[in-house]
């Protein structure tokens, strides 16, 4: 059988972008998105499990985590899928190795989503086709044709803004031909456009409120970049600090409500523009079912991921799933307790739906280069 295609090139109907955000520090998927009906979830936490009373309602099995409410709208209107016991085929529970994994695409060189920006036309990169904020590249864009890594707007600048240094490279590299002088000319076309937004005042869209956080920042610039149509079709994004050991419940909450008020915001930002935005949440494992006696969990395997935007079949949880109980749940050689949420859907299956939704109307990529040795099977979270 050949391997799946998803179609792309350089022409697309519309331009879409790509927001990849990643939980660092391995997110309890089972606090964010509690099975709020299975009674073994309730054993396994008497202190921590969350509260159907408490929790948001998704279906008869689940709900979100309280503190994750601000999703509830695009829950309810069809603009949020989850997917539940999702993860990778790491057993390390490592944070560097499983990380490491995830943002590869497997055992591989590069980056996953810099392997599939290289399968785009080299007309379509700009010196904003792909930003990372943050102050280091992330992994799975290692291998990327171009990308730009800053904080804030406010970085994106040659020599402290020295007009006269500016003047003079543009015109040095003016004298180029070829990828090179296409290259900087796109740069200093790329300055300009910035430089034009921040002698304004970012005022975000349809009433929208970010936070005061750094990450509510960082999506705010994103949004800003998208609204400015600067060419961004692919953005990294970390949320950090969710290796929960110890006093679990506050720590969740304060993460949590940073991711949901930050997306939400982001969401009402970007109003008509998220049909063409596709906003990916992942995380590199879970954590363990059952509490420990410091009031945390510990290093698990599956957890979840969650898919925003527009064409989403949202307002659902998607794959497979089959419970706590514990003869379905994956023993750790010795350990006694209730053992690990077993890795049912692997987050390949998720991101390749999520890529073949990005070039939907353009030619074609083969997702066996974004995803080698790996019999990828999309899954079906878009309409």
């Amino acid at each position: 059988m050949p391997p799946p295609q998803a179609v792309i090139n350089g022409n697309c109907d519309q331009r879409r972008t790509l927001v990849v955000i990643f939980l660092r520090g391995a997110a309890d998927g089972l606090a964010l998105v509690p099975p709020v009906t299975d009674d073994h979830y309730y054993r396994a936490r008497p202190r921590l499990g969350i509260l159907a009373k408490d929790a948001v309602k998704l279906d008869e099995r689940f709900g979100l985590h309280p503190k994750l409410r601000p999703l509830e709208s695009a829950w309810r209107e069809g603009e949020l899928a989850i997917v539940h016991a999702c993860g990778t085929e790491d057993q390390t529970r490592s944070h560097f190795e499983a990380q490491d994994l995830m943002e590869h695409g497997g055992v591989v060189a590069g980056g996953w989503l810099g392997r599939y920006l290289r399968t785009r036309p080299s007309e379509t990169r700009g010196a904003l086709a792909c930003v990372a904020v943050g102050k280091a590249l992330p992994e799975c864009l290692l291998g990327a044709p171009t990308v730009t890594v800053m904080q804030s707007l406010e970085e994106f600048a040659i020599a402290g803004r020295t007009p006269a240094l500016g003047t003079q490279l543009e015109k040095l590299y003016g004298m180029e031909r070829g990828q090179l002088g296409a290259a900087a000319r796109d740069t200093f076309a790329a300055l300009m456009r910035i430089e034009a937004m921040r002698t304004t005042k970012y005022r975000p869209d349809n009433g929208a409120t970010y936070g005061r956080d750094e990450f509510s920042n960082g999506l705010s610039q994103l949004a800003r970049l998208i609204k400015a149509d600067v060419g961004l079709e692919a953005a990294s994004i970390d949320l950090a600090g969710w290796d929960s050991h110890f006093a679990q419940q506050g720590q969740v909450e304060g993460l949590a409500g940073k991711l949901a008020e930050g997306l939400a915001a982001f969401r009402k930002d970007l109003g008509a523009r998220m049909a063409t935005t596709t906003v990916v949440v992942m995380t590199e494992f879970g954590r363990t079912v059952e509490e420990n006696s410091a009031f945390g969990t510990d290093h698990g395997r599956g957890s979840t991921m969650f898919v925003l935007g527009g064409g989403v079949r949202g307002g659902r949880i998607h794959g497979e799933w089959r419970g706590l109980e514990p003869d379905v749940l994956e023993k750790r050689g010795v350990l006694e307790g209730y053992g690990d949420l077993p890795v049912l859907n692997n987050y390949r299956n998720v991101l390749a739906a999520v890529l073949a939704r990005q070039v939907v109307g353009c030619g074609e990529v083969d997702m066996a280069s974004v995803f080698p040795a790996f019999a990828v099977k999309p899954m079906k979270i878009f309409g």
